[in-house]
């Protein structure tokens, strides 16, 4: 084989350069520069649409008229492996043993409490039978099923992790069960026998007195919100005797201490000094900062365990979904509890499931206008973004609904302004000196909090299933 040695034709010489080179030109140039820019930023629908009210002395009374009837609270309870116990002290979220603290009675009762362990589909109690036992679900969930007044079988309720039901079979030898309780999906709950709750009464004097004080209060009048009634006549003819009446008062009304959310900003001084062109560093470094602590009031105000909407909502109040994922039924639910609903927060993803679910029924949500903007809604109410809501490992969230303002019995945001070297209203930036390394500091705080004036003002549907199911 040949191989062509001779010299290949020589490289072209590069063309000079005719004109500056752009590189060379950035030299001489401004460059135009953005804003410092911020991810954390959301639309803090919760922060806008809440009426603030000002709170001097940093602290709100809610004054309500007096109730007779508490409890049904959310029970919370410990698993040791397969086994499940319910905390004695959690057993006072019952409405017959709220307010009772003794914790060795307690104690007895969470000792005599019985495990079973169910299967989806499996019934728990049939409709009719003697109720001699109170169930306290640890998890799963399970629905309660009655006869409707022109037959056939109609839905009642959907009873989730730290429910209850069969109360009234502690008392009452002659209670039955006006329902069938069915479990939906598999798991756990925990049952307390009449026999073994007279037990410990009768070796309890405290409890003898309070489960005494318990039954007669049942036996007062009061209205359906366990209110104490006030006693009037209507339809009366002539000079019929007219009852007397007064409106009885909380003696211990809630109150609601601002929260407080503070940072330290610190800038150096050479750097306030030098580079303040053309945007002033100490005025962008508390922007950011102000935007942050707004970000962490919103969360505040949502998951605070004191004051936060979701620990805040009447457990009458809260509901669960009838399948899981978000229905037009489960919305017009959480909506029906409470007169002059103002607005839905949920999660964005939680926003998407319910539009998921309304396609599968061939239904949109409509669109309102709010501030210009415009928002899903169902039945004229906004459903408005909110991430600050969580979501659980197992893809679930809540749905929030709430009336708003003061006039309106509603749900408000607290907040006090007028404060030193407010920036904005209820946020401060109070000057605190300068270090021996030339670094300024600002301490940066924001004060608020939020009350729930009547239980109705705010309901909870909890369970919310946000994930797709597999087809």
């Amino acid at each position: 084989m040949t191989v062509d040695s001779s010299p290949g034709p020589e490289a072209a010489p590069a063309a000079p350069q005719q004109s500056l080179s752009t590189s060379a030109a950035r030299n001489l140039t401004n460059t135009t520069k953005s804003a410092p820019q911020m991810q954390e930023i959301t639309s803090r629908w919760l922060l806008r649409m809440l009426p603030w009210v000002e709170t001097k002395g940093g602290v709100y009374r809610v004054n309500r008229r007096l109730r007779h009837t508490v409890g049904d609270g959310c029970i919370e309870f410990v698993q040791e492996g397969a086994t499940v116990r319910v905390i004695p002290r959690e057993l006072g979220e019952l409405a017959l043993l709220r307010g009772f603290d003794d914790v060795s009675a307690l104690t007895a009762l969470a000792a005599r409490c019985e495990q079973r362990d169910f299967t989806a589909g499996e019934v728990i109690v049939e409709r009719g039978s003697p109720a001699d036992r109170i169930h306290l679900i640890a998890h799963g969930r399970i629905r309660q099923i009655g006869e409707g007044k022109y037959g056939g079988e109609t839905s009642l309720a959907v009873l989730a992790d730290g429910g209850h039901f069969g109360e009234n079979a502690l008392l009452d030898p002659d209670a039955r069960y006006d329902y069938t309780a069915t479990a939906e999906t598999s798991g756990t709950l925990l049952t307390l026998s009449r026999a073994d709750f007279a037990t410990v009464r009768d070796s309890v004097p405290g409890l003898q007195a309070h489960v005494a004080e318990f039954a007669a209060a049942a036996q007062r009048r009061q209205n359906k919100h366990g209110e104490a009634e006030i006693a009037m006549s209507a339809g009366h003819v002539g000079e019929a005797d007219l009852p007397g009446a007064f409106v009885d008062y909380e003696l211990e009304p809630r109150e609601y201490e601002l929260s407080v959310a503070q940072t330290i900003l610190r800038v150096h001084t050479r750097v306030s000094d030098l580079y303040n062109g053309p945007m002033n560093q100490l005025e962008e470094q508390l922007r950011l900062t102000i935007e942050a602590l707004r970000e962490r009031q919103e969360y505040e105000l949502v998951n605070n365990r004191e004051f936060g909407l979701l620990h805040n909502a009447d457990f009458k109040q809260r509901i669960q979904t009838h399948s899981g994922p978000p229905t037009p039924d489960d919305m017009d639910d959480l909506l029906c509890r409470r007169r002059g609903t103002k607005l839905f927060l949920a999660h964005p993803r939680t926003i998407a499931a319910i539009g998921r679910g309304f396609n599968a029924y061939g239904l949109y949500p409509d669109h309102v206008d709010l501030g210009g903007q415009s928002v899903p809604a169902w039945r004229g109410v906004p459903i408005l973004p909110c991430n600050k809501i969580p979501i659980t490992k197992e893809q679930t969230s809540s749905i929030i609904a709430m009336r708003t303002g003061e006039k309106n019995q509603g749900v408000i945001g607290l907040w006090q302004t007028g404060l030193p070297d407010e920036v904005e209203p209820g946020l401060s930036a109070r000057f605190m000196g300068i270090n021996e390394q030339a670094i300024v500091s600002y301490l940066v705080s924001t004060y608020y909090s939020a009350a729930v004036l009547v239980p109705d003002a705010l309901g909870v549907m909890e369970n919310v299933q946000i994930a797709r199911r597999r087809d």
